[in-house]
């Protein structure tokens, strides 16, 4: 089988979580989001859930010590060894050089970056109808524009690392599930990433 080693970045409301989940359907790899994790540890009131949720509640990320350590422990475990879709890890330069360490040590590295493309208006729309359906409080506009902001100073310049090395796929975020996901399957494919055959 052929390794998936992939990172899907763009910013919050580009459909990150969705099609993160069926590129790990379609390609049989788990998906490591530092995102559900940590919502996870929150919602069982664990010590990191609670460090986490004073960190959110704050409209701030969490520590890159701190989202570095989880990660490499979720691709360490078995279901990972031919491969995992990262959402949410790296998203910063420091982050980065982690992660290639760390793969380094494993003689493995990034296949693929998948960068959905959405424009900010776009985001910010997708968030607010998102944090209306689903009740959630740590959407409010202020800190919707708040990550936004870090997004686009910290996360978007990874992107020109990974351009360097010629592994990134832009894809245009804009529009149905399926037309992004056949996209997203379709740049794949031209990297010699297939999906996992029907069973």
């Amino acid at each position: 089988m052929t390794s998936a080693r992939l990172l899907i970045v763009g910013p919050q409301g580009s459909g990150k979580g969705t099609q993160g989940a069926r590129i790990s359907e379609t390609f049989g790899i788990p998906e490591v989001s530092t995102g559900d994790v940590f919502r996870a540890n929150i919602k069982e009131q664990t010590e990191l859930g609670r460090q986490v949720k004073a960190i959110i509640d704050a409209g701030d990320l969490v520590p890159d010590e701190l989202t570095g350590a989880v990660v490499r422990d979720r691709i360490n475990q078995p279901d990972a060894a031919n491969g995992f879709l990262l959402d949410g890890y790296p998203r910063n330069a420091a982050q980065v050089a982690d992660l290639d360490r760390f793969l380094d040590e494993q003689n493995a590295s990034l296949d693929v970056v998948i960068e959905l493309s959405v424009p900010r208006e776009i985001s910010i729309e997708r968030i607010a109808l998102r944090a209306q359906e689903q009740g959630r409080s740590d959407d409010t506009e202020e800190v919707i524009a708040h990550r936004l902001s870090i997004y686009e100073r910290e996360t978007a310049p990874i992107l020109d690392i990974y351009r360097d090395r010629g592994i990134v796929a832009v894809i245009d975020g804009v529009g149905n599930l399926d037309e992004v996901e056949e996209r997203i399957n379709a740049a794949l494919a031209e990297r010699g990433i297939e999906r996992v055959a029907a069973v």
